[in-house]
């Protein structure tokens, strides 16, 4: 899914634009590329979209579902990334960093909507179009309830939850991303599994998703 990348694609490289001159192009592992990062290379910014945007708004995505922010969202993470680079102290965790920094936007967006009392999701005309498309009216409807479920979470319990089941990350990970131990997001989970599975069991759009799937269909 290329949800929003044209977008941001562009304001990534307007922050690579050095007097109305395009960057030159960066290559090179995380380690120089952070250190390109720090030094101002031209290139760095554009080579770090290039190469985590996706990641990243994968990662926005499963925790927001499907939302028309994600685009501004996207760029967010970036722009931030590009404000706090030179914190990072080892360029081999920077997919990790990012992650981070993901997670923390999307907690944020999940806190100001639980404030503002938000409904998650607008009219399926209002979905962005690559998000619409491609996708059939039982997945689509199931897609809404489960983030409408997940919806009514708090953020400590709907961010761990996406983060492994629906992302597929490991807890170390999970935890890491959080900014938690180990115990804790293990503890989050078990609460936010018993929480998810006992609703989604009253919603008729997600009873036979429950029931086939291999970790809760017999639970």
């Amino acid at each position: 899914m290329a949800l929003g990348a044209t977008t941001t694609a562009e304001r990534m490289g307007e922050l690579t634009q050095v007097d109305n001159v395009m960057s030159v192009g960066f290559m090179g592992d995380d380690s120089a590329l952070v250190a390109a990062l720090q030094s101002g290379h031209p290139g760095a910014p554009a080579a770090l979209f290039d190469r985590y945007g996706q990641h990243v708004q994968r990662v926005l995505a499963n925790v927001l579902g499907l939302d028309p922010e994600l685009a501004d969202l996207l760029h967010e993470v970036f722009a931030q990334a590009l404000k706090s680079v030179r914190g990072i102290k080892d360029g081999e965790r920077l997919k990790a960093w990012l992650t981070t920094i993901a997670v923390h936007t999307a907690r944020g967006c999940i806190r100001s909507r639980t404030r503002r009392r938000w409904l998650r999701f607008g009219a399926t005309e209002e979905l962005p179009e690559a998000v619409a498309q491609g996708v059939s009216d039982e997945a689509r409807e199931a897609m809404r309830s489960t983030y409408e479920l997940l919806g009514a979470l708090s953020a400590d319990l709907r961010i761990p939850f996406t983060l492994r089941f629906i992302h597929g990350m490991e807890l170390t990970d999970v935890a890491e991303s959080c900014g938690v131990s180990l115990a804790t997001i293990k503890r989050r989970l078990a609460k936010a599994e018993r929480t998810f599975i006992a609703r989604a069991r009253r919603e008729p759009t997600l009873v036979s998703w429950i029931a086939e799937g291999s970790r809760w269909g017999r639970s």
